[in-house]
């Protein structure tokens, strides 16, 4: 579980952002968040602004740091450089360093991970632990300098192999050290992305040994009533409607996920024949329809030609299941493009919800839908926003929590207003 995140100096963000998933004291709808010792826990934030006003960049910046944590140690050779974007629109922050830090929760024990870094190399990093309550220094680092509190040999060998533009946190993992490759589990199992609909087909494949995941696809299909009954695959135009029919030259690992994949997908569908074609890979789906004489029958699209609403449901299903079935962490750009309002509350409430959410999932996502406002599906204290400022082009984040708002007050109605900033400055003109 996420408790905050701070980022300083990338992209429109030229000072220190801070985005808390902590409750703050209100009473209303306190069964939806998490319990962490004496900490209740948000389960999700909307991010709203205008457009250009950065808010999207609270997005990345959380995409960049985690997947520079994930892979440093394979990205960052000799000449690298560290893939940092600073603030650019003054003289002086493009030469000061970029700060990301987490504080998150995994398996009951607190961690506080954080680097900042130039384009040439690492400045500060830093990762501290509780595994009995209190903070503990698992090492601390000043450029080239580090500092270990407990299993000193061991780390300061690993020390020794880190490159000024490498994260100790990454390399450390590959030399088997226990705390970080514990603190690194989160990074790498319990942080999601949203993902574009083209790795749809992919993404069927990756979980074509789960039939719990190929039916929850199935169901976030049929709830958003697109009326999809099927899918299948086409590899160059070759049928394959038997196991033995693959081809000799498949590797056996694709081998497996097809046999898997053909078997599993009779059990989620309600067409006896189940077909794959190899080749090329493309996916069609399968759709009731009605024929000329007024008989029922199923007709096929391909999925180029399904809504953008269809294609971005089923891209994101993947994603929000697996944070729900492992208490991980969605992030999500632009929730409502290409969907419904309904069909984003539907995804939000799933979060909000004990019954769907038992094991403490968030989800953090930017959106327009000011319906979400209304505070029948969300809280107060989940409502975010980005401003920019128009005298240096900085953007600025903060929580609604930081203004003095009354229970009667209409969020939606004053965030239109301008009450809370982040809309866009402009003139609608009358129709005369």
């Amino acid at each position: 579980m996420l408790i905050e995140f701070k980022f300083c100096n990338y992209r429109s963000f030229r000072d220190d952002a801070v985005l808390s998933m902590e409750a703050t004291g209100l009473g209303t709808m306190k069964e939806c968040l998490i319990d962490y010792g004496n900490m209740r826990l948000l389960p999700g934030v909307a991010i709203y602004g205008k457009n250009g006003g950065g808010k999207s960049n609270v997005i990345r910046a959380f995409w960049l740091a985690v997947q520079f944590i994930r892979n440093a140690q394979r990205t960052q050779h000799e000449k690298a450089e560290v893939p940092v974007s600073p603030f650019l629109l003054n003289d002086y922050s493009k030469d000061e360093p970029t700060s990301f830090e987490f504080t998150y929760v995994l398996d009951g024990i607190k961690y506080i991970y954080g680097f900042s870094a130039t384009k040439a190399k690492i400045v500060k990093e830093y990762l501290y632990h509780t595994p009995k309550g209190q903070r503990a220094i698992v090492f601390e680092r000043n450029k080239q300098s580090f500092k270990f509190t407990e299993q000193k040999a061991k780390r300061k060998l690993i020390s020794e192999t880190v490159a000024e533009n490498q994260l100790f946190f990454s390399v450390a993992c590959t030399m088997n050290d226990v705390e970080c490759v514990s603190a690194m589990r989160w990074f790498r199992e319990y942080v999601l992305f949203s993902r574009d609909y083209t790795d749809i087909p992919k993404q069927l494949l990756d979980y074509s040994n789960d039939p719990n995941m190929l039916r929850s696809i199935a169901d976030y299909a049929k709830n958003a009533d697109f009326g999809i009954e099927d899918v299948q695959f086409e590899f160059n135009s070759q049928e394959v409607s038997d196991l033995n029919a693959l081809p000799a030259e498949l590797p056996t690992s694709m081998k497996a996920a097809l046999s898997n994949f053909i078997k599993l997908l009779s059990e989620t569908s309600n067409n006896s024949e189940v077909r794959l074609k190899m080749g090329e890979v493309t996916a069609t789906s399968y759709h009731k329809g009605i024929t000329q004489d007024g008989m029922n029958d199923r007709f096929s699209l391909e999925l180029s030609d399904e809504s953008d609403g269809t294609r971005k449901l089923m891209a994101l299903a993947p994603a929000i299941e697996s944070a729900l079935r492992n208490g991980g962490l969605l992030l999500v750009d632009e929730i409502e493009r290409e969907l419904h309002p309904m069909l984003v509350d539907y995804i939000v409430a799933k979060f909000q919800n004990k019954s769907s959410n038992p094991n403490g999932a968030q989800i953090i996502f930017t959106t327009h839908n000011t319906e979400l406002m209304n505070e029948t599906l969300i809280r107060k204290d989940q409502i975010y926003f980005v401003d920019k400022s128009q005298n240096d082009g900085s953007s600025e984040l903060y929580t609604i929590s930081e203004f003095s708002t009354k229970t009667t007050d209409n969020i939606r109605k004053g965030y239109l207003l301008g009450k809370y900033g982040a809309i866009p400055n402009i003139e609608i003109e009358g129709v005369e």
